[in-house]
């Protein structure tokens, strides 16, 4: 598992953001971390972008040019990305003044922070059922908070 580095600056999730959308950012970047900051980057500053609609789509076009495929069983998952984008808007509703790499520092210094967070409100068969991977399906152990 890899180990978490605080972001040092906004301009560090600009770039990770920027590398997302332009298909630029390396493949082995595209963490947790940065799938957080880059959603709360949208919702903060991509203008024309609105992050439960745009996200699915960028995310696998991103895929696919890493040379990934988004299928079945790998790639783009609905639920998980739709449960994230939630609780990045929670998070962001609750610490609306911060700055965006303290933003980001704090999100990941949460339980959000942990890549198995959702296994606290899906079980894992439902989580990475196949229904999950193509559409939002509700949490069956309990529902999310926000």
């Amino acid at each position: 598992m890899r180990i978490f580095t605080p972001f040092s600056s906004d301009d560090e999730i600009i770039a990770i953001a920027n590398g997302f959308l332009d298909r630029s950012l390396p493949k082995t970047s595209w963490t947790h971390a940065a799938h957080f900051s880059t959603t709360l980057w949208i919702m903060r500053c991509g203008k024309d972008l609105d992050a439960a609609r745009d996200l699915p789509h960028l995310i696998r076009d991103f895929n696919a040019a890493k040379g990934g495929a988004n299928t079945d069983t790998e790639g783009y998952h609905e639920t998980i990305t739709q449960a994230s984008v939630r609780a990045a808007r929670a998070f962001l509703n609750d610490n609306p003044g911060e700055h965006l790499h303290a933003l980001c520092n704090a999100l990941m210094g949460s339980a959000l922070g942990q890549p198995g967070w959702l296994l606290a409100y899906w079980s894992r068969p439902c989580l990475f059922s196949v229904a999950a991977r193509r559409t939002w399906v509700d949490p069956d152990i309990k529902p999310l908070p926000f």
